[in-house]
């Protein structure tokens, strides 16, 4: 096995314009196997800001526009991609949304802005990759979904919904794209440490609360995850497809 297992591979993070989030990374462990990895940025000012960061990288990171909830921008990211780097191996949907809300006060605005950006988006995404991965008869698609998908969690309807659309989605892609050589899998976490939650997990009682229900006793950390996209990315994964991997520390076992 050689140690730049994606050498000359060409990948696509949604959702990667945050240093410390889960999406940037996952494309540095995309990196480091060898891929030359898209960081993609739902703002033109998140590109921008990118710009130093990724230097470090040198030719291995481009940042691109892409908002995964406008069919307009997800249509330019894959031209780009496609003439700049005239292939695409890895697609990774990262970018979503979500909302504490209880059901009775869900709207159908926030609704249809969670379900657009964690169904449909990635749907599209993977659609416009599916395309760039058949000349080839290979690639690689990887959905991060979510615990809350497989069990319910209080005031996350449209999220716990949209996720589990998302499987549904990975189950359905992945039936009809293994006969072209692309293999579809999600990842579905527990609760990680990332920049969003950290105001959550920082209160003692919320905090506790979530690891009285994850069984190996601690939170997720981005490299859980972005490890386990790696493996799903490889080309060793190939018998691989239609998986949800729970990465959640043993939290929907009972």
């Amino acid at each position: 096995m050689t140690n730049k297992p994606l050498l000359n591979q060409v990948a696509l993070v949604s959702g990667a314009n945050d240093p410390e989030g889960l999406g940037y990374g996952i494309a540095r462990e995309l990196i480091e196997d060898g891929a030359t990895v898209y960081f993609g940025c739902r703002l033109d000012a998140q590109v921008a800001a990118l710009a130093e960061p990724l230097k470090s990288f040198g030719d291995s990171a481009r940042a691109i526009q892409l908002n995964v909830s406008a069919p307009e921008s997800i249509a330019s990211a894959f031209q780009r991609i496609e003439h700049e780097a005239g292939r695409l191996d890895i697609l990774v949907n990262n970018a979503g949304d979500g909302a504490n809300c209880s059901a009775l006060e869900e709207t159908a605005g926030q609704w249809d802005r969670i379900m657009t950006a964690n169904a449909r988006g990635p749907f599209l995404c993977s659609q416009a990759a599916a395309r760039l991965m058949l000349p080839r008869n290979y690639g690689r698609i990887v959905n991060i979904s979510s615990q809350a998908a497989s069990v319910a969690i209080m005031n996350h309807v449209a999220y716990s919904s949209s996720k589990a659309a998302l499987n549904m989605l990975t189950k359905s892609m992945a039936l009809e794209w293994a006969p072209l050589g692309i293999t579809v899998n999600a990842v579905a976490p527990t609760y990680l440490m990332t920049p969003g939650t950290r105001p959550h997990l920082e209160k003692a009682d919320f905090r506790q609360s979530v690891l009285a229900r994850i069984p190996v006793g601690r939170v997720g950390c981005i490299h859980d995850i972005a490890h386990a996209v790696r493996f799903l990315s490889h080309p060793d994964s190939g018998l691989i497809t239609g998986e949800i991997l729970m990465v959640d520390g043993g939290w929907t076992l009972a």
